[in-house]
This record gives C-alpha cells, structure tokens and sequence, in this order.
C-alpha cells in the first residue's frame, strides 16, 4: 500500500458521511418521508459515522487482499503500551471533564442521568459502537499513511484538522449530537486530542484499540458534559503529551508506518 491510498480513503469517508449528511440539508422533506427523520441513534447516521472504517476496510481489501485485511484487523488486539498511557484512559480523560465541569460551576454529574447501572451500560455500550469505530480509519489508515512523509507531530496535527472539517455537517443539522455544540472549540480540541493520540498509537506499535478506548473515553455518557472548556483543557493536555514525547514527535524514527503489519 502505497501513500496514494490516502485520496481514495479520503474520498470514500467525505462521499458517504457527506452525502448523507448533504441529502438531509437539501432534500430534508423528501429523506425524511422515506427515512424518518434524523437523530444521533438513525442508521444513516451510523452509516455516516462509520464511513472511515468503512473506507479503510476497502481500501485494504483492494490493495492488500485478505491476508492484509486480517493483518490490519489483528492490530485491534493490539494492547502492549507504557503504564503512563493507561493512566492517561483510566484518571487523565476523566480528569479533564471534571476540571472542566469545576472551572465552568456545572454540576459534576453525567451528561444524562441515569436510572440504574444497567441503563448507564446499555448507553456506554451504544457510545462504544459509535465512535470508537472511526479509529479503523483515522488511526488504522490515515495515520500511518500521513507518518510515511511527516514527522508524527505533523501527522497528528494534519489528521486532526481532517477529523475536525469532517464533522462539519452534523454541527449544521438539528437532530444531530453535535448540533448542540460551538464549532470552533470543537476543532480546537479535536486536533489537540489527535496531538495526544499519536504518541500513544506509536507507542504501542500501531494498535487500534487503545484510540478506539481513548475516543470512547471522550464520549463516555458517565463524564459530566464540559462542553466548551474541556476542547481547551485538551489543549494543554497536548502541549503536556508533546513535551514529554518531544524526541519521537518530531522525528520519524519509530514512527509506525505499516497499515498492514507482517
């Protein structure tokens, strides 16, 4: 696989997340009759959502066969990484909502109540198919792909604005999460938080899961919602993460590279 496979990754992700988004801005009376109308929890909102793992998965497959799909699929059991990274999933992420929550007066409780354990697991367990399942793309592709030419600050960075734009649609639809929120925060703390998790992906060898947990830490219904200061807390997490990691940012040396792994 070749770098060149970050254009047809890239227009795979924005023709379907896009389009579908686009379909229900211009033609929202017509989507909605023969669709229902859409929400965080519609199917083609999912669809949407999933565009990046779709996309890699198929750019795999047609490069690589299916030996490099199982390759590239084995590196989600991929879980070796320093302590100081779990520390930052387990207290780090969970810290960061609560600074926020405390620094804004808000109340240090979860961003929707909950009625019982079980409720809050059903919840947590729809956050985990969502999200998380991005990181077969942004982290799984587009990653390793971007390291090839620049060091992983740069990487990190250029991924994080592609993250960010990508999202730019559902902040313009009623009906989705993001609708709710101010965009330009939202950038901020999405290019810092892939800042964050470029190290962490390096560290461990290229593996998907540990984004996969980090980006379901982020959307964790159990966290208060500490929207908008959190994004800029994110910020000084990155500047924090860099420091430490500053000999391995911004070189290329140990940089994962590999999309599908011997």
């Amino acid at each position: 696989m070749t770098q060149r496979a970050l254009i047809p990754f890239l227009l795979i992700v924005f023709t379907i997340s896009w389009g579908i988004l686009a379909l229900y801005s211009f033609f929202n009376v017509l989507m909605t009759r023969l669709f229902g109308e859409l929400s965080g929890s519609h199917p083609l909102f999912y669809l949407a959502v999933y565009a990046p793992a779709i996309a890699a998965l198929i750019v795999v497959l047609y490069t690589e066969g299916y030996s490099g799909l199982q390759r590239f699929l084995a590196r989600l059991l991929m879980w070796r990484t320093s302590f100081g990274w779990y520390a930052l999933l387990l207290f780090g992420i969970p810290l960061v909502f609560y600074a926020a929550a405390v620094l804004q007066g808000l109340r240090l409780t979860p961003a929707h109540p909950f009625s019982s354990i079980s409720a809050y697991l059903l919840a947590a367990f729809m956050m985990a198919i969502k999200g998380p399942i991005e990181e077969f793309g942004w982290r799984g592709l587009a990653l390793p792909l971007l390291q090839r030419r620049f060091a992983p600050f740069w990487a990190g960075l250029i991924l994080g604005v592609i993250w960010s734009i990508w999202h730019l649609p559902a902040f313009l639809l009623s009906g989705t999460p993001q609708s709710a929120w101010a965009f330009t925060p939202f950038v901020i703390g999405t290019v810092a938080i892939s800042i964050i998790v470029t190290p962490m992906f390096n560290k461990s060898r290229g593996s998907i899961l540990l984004p996969a947990l980090l980006h379901f830490q982020l959307i964790n219904p159990l966290w208060p919602d500490a929207q908008p200061l959190d994004n800029y807390l994110f910020v000084g997490v990155a500047v924090l993460v860099v420091w430490f990691n500053r000999k391995t940012m911004f070189s290329r040396d140990g940089a994962v590279t590999e999309v599908t792994p011997g």
